[in-house]
């Protein structure tokens, strides 16, 4: 198996209500491809780029012009997005997997092929490997967001290419890597979910050595998801058996949902479940459970009474209002 790591470079279109429609659909489009093939013992086998002409968003924006190493002639002798991609799937291969520095990169690719109107990378969710987490996972503790030039500083690599290139980018992605322990980290891969499961038979499960992660198929509405038995559910990754719910899933900010569970034999798990609202106007739900201690238990139902003492203020604050 080989390795993919691959960056790009988009710009995106200007304010108007004439972009409205087309910026739902592909709020960015790319304009430069670039990766790096690597074989199984991180060695590189060959390099890849190519300059996309702009035929959506025609004007660079002028944060695309601030950020990006680009010129109008470069784009102008560059190729169409359609036979870029094609050079760039037959470059990559068989038996590969994709390398990112975070996940907007396969997301906007996907969003690309889709407006064009070309064969999708997959049907459902696919496996990746994202170095960005792999990093915080190994030196932040699995904490901050860092960006590719803080990691490059972290290594003391030699920074002699200019950054916010697709192939300078590739190629410190895969410099970084070499300088990660991949086997410890790499067990903790990510899923894709551009393409959501179409049905209960493709939802994923994956189980990992401190948390396990559930990525439902689509529903109709949030309530329907909600109400879903195994979208609700809590069960020990450990032994696979059903928990008793110590709290039940409340809403937290924005579209998270908390909860607690107790399995007899290996104690408490946290639950997060995150509802996601997938490119086909589906509703799902990315669960992940966890471990903890009393301590641990205990942050939960803690966050519970803040988010209910938050409202119970809300609320008296709103009586008032009206009665004045």
């Amino acid at each position: 198996m080989n390795y993919i790591v691959f960056d790009l470079e988009w710009n995106q279109s200007g304010y108007g209500k004439e972009n409205d429609k087309v910026r739902k659909v592909m709020p960015f489009e790319i304009i430069e491809i670039g990766a790096v093939k690597l074989n199984e013992h991180y060695e590189e086998l060959g390099q890849f780029h190519r300059y996309i002409k702009p035929q959506v968003y025609k004007e660079l924006h002028y944060m695309t012009k601030r950020i990006v190493h680009i010129t109008k002639e470069e784009l102008a002798n560059g190729v169409e997005f359609p036979q870029a991609a094609a050079d760039f799937f037959q470059w990559c291969g068989e038996d590969i997997i994709f390398c990112t520095w975070g996940s907007s990169d396969l997301t906007e690719l996907q969003r690309n092929i889709r407006y064009f109107h070309l064969e999708p990378i997959s049907s459902g969710p696919f496996m990746y490997y994202d170095i960005q987490k792999f990093y915080r996972l190994l030196y932040d503790e699995g904490k901050d967001v860092r960006t590719l030039h803080y990691a490059a500083d972290y290594f003391h690599l030699e920074e002699n290419l200019k950054f916010h290139s697709a192939l300078n980018d590739a190629l410190y992605t895969a410099q970084i890597m070499r300088h990660l322990d991949m086997p410890k980290v790499k067990k903790y891969y990510s899923f894709d979910c551009y393409w959501i499961p179409s049905c209960k038979e493709e939802e994923i499960y994956a189980v990992f050595d401190t948390y396990s992660k559930y990525i439902s198929r689509g529903f109709e509405t949030r309530e329907e998801m909600l109400a879903d038995k195994e979208v609700n559910s809590m069960k020990c990754y450990i032994c696979g058996k059903k928990c008793r719910k110590k709290i039940r899933w409340f809403s937290g900010s924005g579209r998270n949902y908390y909860g607690l569970g107790i399995c007899k034999e290996h104690g408490y798990l946290k639950g997060k479940l995150r509802v996601r609202h997938s490119e086909n106007d589906m509703y799902y739900a990315v669960k992940t459970l966890k471990l903890v201690d009393e301590e641990g238990a205990a942050k939960v139902k803690d966050r519970q009474n803040k988010l209910r003492q938050k409202r119970r203020e809300k609320r008296k604050k709103e009586t008032k209002n009206q009665d004045s």
